[in-house]
């Protein structure tokens, strides 16, 4: 079946009526705009500031991206590898509690649309001054963690940096030249790494879920196209990078008792007792002894059973959210997803937390007391980011069903392939494979793991929902 897409001259073809249910803002106020044109030309600039604007960093990410927060340099050593990772330093342009800082906290992060972002920061900073954009000098946290043989970090080192990226790639670009065996050199030692770093994470107890992700996208002729958006990997690998260095910033915090941390509590028994239940009724081998971890990572995503499985493991991940200290540890200081300790600081651009977290390790590792001004907000940014991060969700699956609704309204009757990923009595939750789509369906006696046949009967455009039958 080929690809199908919503023209924009269609009616309903742009998305300003979910930005105004959302209640989205449109722009940045006077004020805010102002102070990120004057900070551009009067940064805060630290007492001391590395230069290393030597290393030939690069950055990875989608394609005609601009918020760029992430530059990465690796090397191997004699005993393992150094990764040096340099992250935009926002606080060199947002003055704390300022017109910027203010509004970041209303926000908490950056939105994404299919016509375009609702940005954290005014785009002068976060697509400007302090984006690590190719061929610029800008400032930078740069952190450099040297790692065994077996990719444990042995060291850390996080500092104010001035860098400049050499190149900017996206995923596909770089998956393409590793394949034809002429990977970049300042990247040569991600596949190894990533790799060591993969196996490490399922031997911590990390539980990974491929779920399939919808993707929304424009064509040629000004239309929106939804597909599944291929995991490749150097998605894998480039992850992997920003969570060893967020899982060394929470070791930092926790050494010294003030941080914050992203959170998420060790599935209860009967969530695992469930899912091995689910596995057996699959026809999934899953043997006594072998961790839920080691498990799915042998899974084959491309398998409908295990697509289904994946769908009923989202129930192991609930209960995510920020836990803020200072003084004392709090009780729970581990994110089961990731399998330990972990704090987000690689992406400010984005992020509000990550501000705060990175101005913690930078102060513990320069021996000197943590400004006054993260400590205070540290009883606010946890709430704040659950905030954003429950909005980031609801417009994200918002946009989804629009383009869903959009792009299969003119096709009511039509028959398509699907997965059955959850079945009640009368009904279950399928995953449609082309267009991917994920709706109901009516229809009993339904098996989980299934490829059926399904029927689309019904589209509401106005409240984004479709609903299908078994053919």
């Amino acid at each position: 079946m080929a690809p199908l897409v919503i023209r924009t001259h269609t009616a309903g073809g742009d998305f300003g009526r979910l930005r105004a249910e959302f209640v989205l803002p449109e722009s940045f106020s006077p004020d805010v705009l102002a102070e990120a044109e004057a900070a551009v030309g009067d940064p805060i600039e630290p007492a001391e500031r590395e230069d290393a604007t030597g290393l030939p960093f690069v950055t990875i990410d989608p394609p005609g991206a601009k918020d760029l927060d992430q530059a990465i340099f690796l090397e191997r050593t004699a005993t393992g590898f150094r990764v040096h990772y340099a992250i935009a330093d926002l606080a060199t342009f947002v003055r704390p509690d300022g017109p910027i800082d203010r509004e970041a906290r209303r926000r908490g992060q950056t939105l994404y649309l299919p016509d375009g972002n609702v940005p954290l920061h005014p785009p002068v900073l976060s697509e400007g001054a302090a984006s690590l954009l190719p061929g610029e000098t800008r400032p930078a946290v740069l952190w450099t963690i040297d790692t065994d043989a077996s990719g444990l970090p042995v060291t850390t080192h996080v500092r104010r940096a001035l860098v400049r990226s050499t190149a900017q790639f996206d995923y596909e670009t770089v998956q393409a030249e590793i394949n034809a065996g002429r990977p970049h050199p300042s990247i040569a030692a991600l596949p190894d790494l990533g790799r060591l770093r993969r196996e490490l994470a399922v031997r911590r107890g990390a539980v990974e879920l491929q779920l399939p992700e919808q993707e929304i996208s424009g064509d040629a002729d000004g239309g929106w196209a939804l597909a599944r958006r291929p995991r490749n990997d150097i998605d894998a690998w480039n992850a992997e990078i920003s969570l060893l260095t967020g899982m060394a910033a929470a070791q930092i915090m926790i050494e010294a008792r003030v941080g914050v941390l992203r959170t998420l509590p060790a599935p209860e028994e009967e969530a695992v007792a469930w899912l091995r239940r689910s596995a057996h009724a699959l026809g999934i081998e899953w043997p006594e002894q072998t961790s839920v971890s080691v498990f799915l990572s042998k899974l084959d995503p491309g398998d409908p059973r295990s697509m289904a499985l994946y769908a009923d493991t989202t129930r192991l991940l609930r209960g995510a959210g920020y836990t803020a200290f200072d003084g004392s540890l709090p009780e729970l200081t581990t994110h089961a997803g990731i399998g330990g300790p972990y704090a987000h600081v690689t992406a400010p651009i984005r992020r509000l937390v990550d501000r705060f977290a990175t101005e913690i390790c930078l102060a513990v590792q320069a021996d000197r007391p943590v400004p006054d001004w993260v400590r205070e907000a540290l009883s606010e940014v946890p709430e704040q980011m659950t905030a954003s991060d429950t909005l980031a969700a609801r417009v994200e699956r918002a946009c989804i069903d629009q383009v869903e609704a959009w792009v299969l309204a003119e096709h009511i009757g039509g028959e398509f392939q699907a997965v059955v990923l959850r079945a009640e009595e009368n009904k279950a939750e399928i995953l449609v494979e082309d267009p991917t789509v994920m709706a109901k369906c009516a229809g009993a006696r339904l098996t989980v793991g299934e490829r059926i046949a399904v029927r689309l009967i019904s589209v509401d455009v106005d409240k984004r929902k479709v609903e299908f039958e078994a053919a």
